[in-house]
């Protein structure tokens, strides 16, 4: 089953309200330059500015080349939950998509695979696709652990997909191993694999032909000199990108790396 490639910039805590609508347009502008040449773009694009910046990042993509796509949402729909943003009001700004689990936010605020799930539900009823990352820590690793620990993180997810295929279908697993986010450190095209190839089956095995569709995109200090060799990955459908997005040159460098295929 052909999946279109999809590739996130993650801005994390970086960005005022200007700077965020000038990286917005250097990014359309190049986009719309490879249209004019191709005709299309190879893949699908969104990008998740912080929250303060989510409306008026909204303001410039909105009907365009770019999705909007928050970075993190709270499993509350509303209430007594200060400091928490609801997946309906991500929905208000103009999001469509919405980043779980982030390993950030695992191992920075304590989010715990069962919370992580309950997040995901809670993007799903609020009408946003969730991009849930799952990832070893350098630990884990080197201790041989890297499957167990990716498969408990997809298996806890399973209860709380939705019955719907075609709702289910629209999620997007990340794949990011811990130790090779922001460290310099590069995963090797062949553990990216193996570890994608894994979740594959995981996904194949639990929800049948609806594990074809899911995409599984690659998260770990992606470059625009090592995009090319892991979108050719078999199972690397994208990639979430964190400081290479930060810069048109560098983000729009990683789209072009996205075969032609796609």
């Amino acid at each position: 089953m052909a999946r279109r490639m999809l590739i996130v910039g993650n801005w994390k805590m970086n960005g005022l309200i200007e700077t965020a609508q000038a990286l917005t347009e250097d990014i359309l502008s190049g986009l719309s330059a490879r249209v004019a040449r191709s005709g299309s773009v190879r893949c699908e694009v969104v990008l998740c500015p912080p929250a303060t910046a989510l409306y008026a990042v909204n303001q410039r993509v909105g009907g365009s080349l770019v999705r909007l796509g928050g970075q993190d949402l709270s499993e509350f729909e509303s209430g007594p939950h200060t400091g928490e943003t609801g997946g309906g009001m991500l929905r208000d700004v103009g999001c469509g998509y919405v980043i779980v689990g982030h390993s950030e936010r695992r191992s920075g605020w304590g989010e715990d695979n069962a919370r992580v799930a309950r997040k995901m539900a809670a993007a799903f009823r609020a009408g946003l696709q969730p991009i849930v990352c799952v990832g070893e820590t350098l630990e884990e690793r080197e201790q041989g652990r890297t499957l167990e620990v990716v498969r408990a993180q997809l298996e806890a997810l399973f209860p709380c997909l939705p019955p719907q295929s075609d709702t289910r279908q629209s999620l997007v697993v990340a794949y990011e191993p811990v130790w090779a986010i922001g460290s310099g450190r590069h995963a090797l095209p062949e553990q990216v694999q193996e570890v994608h190839g894994f979740m594959r089956r995981i996904l194949l095995e639990r929800l049948g032909e609806d594990g074809h569709a899911i995409r599984i995109v690659y998260g770990g200090s992606v470059k625009a000199g090592n995009a090319g060799s892991l979108f050719a990955l078999e199972d690397v459908d994208g990639g979430l990108i964190g400081g290479a997005s930060l810069q048109s040159v560098d983000f729009l460098a990683i789209i072009d790396a996205v075969p032609e295929t796609f």
